[in-house]
């Protein structure tokens, strides 16, 4: 049961998801405009994740209505950042191979990391720091 509510294993399934999700977008963008196809897409994860939301009996109008205006902006920040990104991600599907395109929109693990030090305080250490490199270094190989 620890292991339900460890970060590693949310973590590792989200990047098996990911990795499926480029694949089946691949697929799935091929005969379609990418951003029509993004935004099917999105409709699918919203129905998805209202439906959990609901079963789990986690939906609560009340919280929406009293967020506060700094959570406001930052979630409408994230989602104006996730729409560019999966617009993006689709387009750079649909014109290029899922094996390239996956491997640079991975970099965005290496721009955390430098965002999380320059805007949250975040500290790493060098071990960190040279996983990040070895990141770019990857992407790098996957283009050559």
């Amino acid at each position: 049961m620890k292991f339900l509510l460890s970060w590693q294993l949310w973590a590792m399934l989200s990047a098996i998801f990911a990795a499926l999700t480029a694949i089946f977008a691949k697929i799935g963008v091929s005969d379609i405009n990418s951003n029509l196809a993004t935004f099917l897409r999105t409709i699918v994860v919203i129905v998805i994740l209202f439906a959990i939301l609901i079963a789990t009996k986690q939906f609560n109008m009340q919280e929406i209505l009293h967020l506060k205006s700094k959570t406001i902006l930052f979630l409408i920040l994230s989602g104006i950042g996730t729409g560019a990104s999966w617009l993006c991600y689709f387009y750079a599907l649909k014109i290029g191979e899922a094996a390239k395109v996956a491997p640079v929109d991975k970099l965005s693990v290496v721009f955390v990391a430098i965002f999380g030090v320059l805007f949250l305080g975040e500290t790493l250490k060098l071990t960190n720091w040279i996983g990040i490199f070895l990141i770019v270094c990857g992407v790098i190989m996957t283009l050559l």
